[in-house]
């Protein structure tokens, strides 16, 4: 990423993530992580400490937007749209890992740190919100309770496929990309179960009629 003229802070974040990832793999997610990119990418250090006030976590959360501003750049929606929703949900997944992949060290490192106990809510945000973008990229426009589900099965899927590819050494990464087909497999065996459950005209629960009900009972 270039930066422009007169940048903001939070482009010079943007274009600090993917460097401050690439050091994190020698340096750990920190200050000194910080200062080679910034060194390499000609911003003032102090400018850079500006970038990432809370620490390593905001430094992770960074590099995880680059990695979903990487993935949409390489899968626009007319390349997605030729593909069944299948094959959009595993495209994405293998070329959020494939972005990450030169720096696997990096991501088994933030995933430590993520898992720390103080950390727990945020990386659940995390991994929710990578969810969320690539549903949305595979054009999912659900806004009831489908929303919440797939999303939830998705984030899961995701961090399963994480950690085999974390120590997946075959040859372009067949280990992770079999594992993953396994499970949006189970995803879409899961959707079509649940169509079948629920029906189109099953009663749904609405929630302004909910509470409508509590505010008026019926008698």
């Amino acid at each position: 990423m270039t930066l422009p003229q007169d940048p903001t802070l939070d482009e010079i974040r943007a274009a600090l993530a993917p460097h401050v990832a690439a050091n994190a793999a020698f340096d750990g997610w920190n200050v000194q992580a910080v200062d080679a990119a910034a060194d390499l990418i000609g911003v003032d250090r102090a400018i850079a400490a500006l970038a990432f006030p809370g620490g390593p976590v905001e430094m992770i959360d960074a590099w995880f937007a680059s990695i979903d501003a990487a993935m949409l750049e390489r899968l626009p929606p007319e390349r997605l749209a030729a593909m069944k929703i299948r094959e959009r949900i595993a495209a994405l997944v293998e070329t959020r890992l494939e972005i990450a992949a030169p720096n696997r060290e990096a991501l088994r490192r933030a995933l430590s740190i993520l898992a720390m106990p103080q950390n727990a809510l945020r990386a659940t945000k995390l991994g929710w919100r990578s969810a969320d973008v690539m549903w949305r990229a595979a054009g999912d426009t659900a806004t009831d309770y489908n929303h919440y589900t797939k999303r939830g099965i998705l984030a899961g899927v995701y961090g399963a496929t994480v950690t085999v590819f974390l120590n997946d050494e075959s040859d372009n990464w067949a280990e992770t990309r079999a594992f993953l087909s396994r499970r949006i497999d189970g995803i879409m065996r899961f959707e079509k179960a649940k169509a079948k459950w629920i029906g189109p005209d099953t009663h749904r629960l609405s929630l302004s009629r909910f509470i409508g009900r509590l505010r008026y009972p019926a008698v």
